[in-house]
């Protein structure tokens, strides 16, 4: 078979081939950090997004600017924490424009997380969930992908960088390292784009003070 053939019965993707052929791009949010938008383009919309990283290097600090934003515009729609391995700090919400009265906490082993997880996109009630499990299958993905799509919500999908994953089909799969001054983020997929680059999100535009007076992230850091 030729070259030609493997490309028309799409086996073979070509690198900007949508922007030349005139497929609409996939819709994204902006990631509120000028940097990142330039690499991944921004969050994408109604789609899971996996976040590969050690706990507490500010792999929550790299969502705020998209939370808050989009509580602006969906008010009455609820920013829903799954299994975060550290208790969420309401001062830490409040100070980073975060509205309390529509954040929801919910704890449980991880089947129990994966239905409320299911149940909360599938609500329509809901504009983020943000998830944390090291042991999601192909199939539960699915039905979370699903879900999302039908809810109209974004679900962001924190794991383990250290323990040994199973691929999942997401649209933008992102690994974090810490740094001084924030962090260190990897692209390991990315939809219609190019795997392996990185770039370092820098905290200080938004937080200097953290910056000048903490040097590494602390692990209460993700709780506020």
């Amino acid at each position: 078979m030729s070259l030609q053939q493997l490309r028309q019965q799409g086996h073979i993707w070509q690198f900007k081939q949508a922007a030349k052929e005139g497929e609409t791009p996939h819709p994204v949010h902006a990631t509120g950090f000028a940097a990142l938008d330039q690499v991944i383009g921004g969050w994408p919309v109604q789609q899971v997004t996996e976040i590969q990283c050690l706990p507490g290097i500010g792999e929550l600090r790299l969502l705020l600017p998209y939370l808050t934003r989009q509580q602006l515009i969906q008010q009455e729609r609820w920013v829903v924490f799954l299994n975060c391995p550290a208790r969420l700090n309401a001062v830490f919400f409040v100070q980073n424009g975060i509205r309390l009265e529509r954040v929801l906490e919910i704890n449980g082993s991880d089947n129990e997380a994966l239905w409320a997880a299911e149940q909360c996109l599938k609500s329509g009630c809901c504009q983020s969930i943000l998830l944390w499990h090291n042991h999601l299958q192909i199939a539960q993905f699915k039905r979370l992908q699903l879900a999302a799509a039908q809810g109209q919500t974004e679900l962001f999908l924190y794991r383990n960088a250290v323990a040994k994953q199973q691929h999942l089909p997401v649209s933008l799969s992102l690994a974090l390292t810490g740094s001084p001054n924030g962090v260190v983020i990897r692209v390991q997929k990315k939809r219609g784009g190019w795997a392996g680059q990185q770039l370092q999100v820098d905290w200080s535009e938004q937080w200097p003070q953290l910056c000048q007076l903490q040097p590494v992230l602390p692990f209460s850091a993700l709780a506020g």
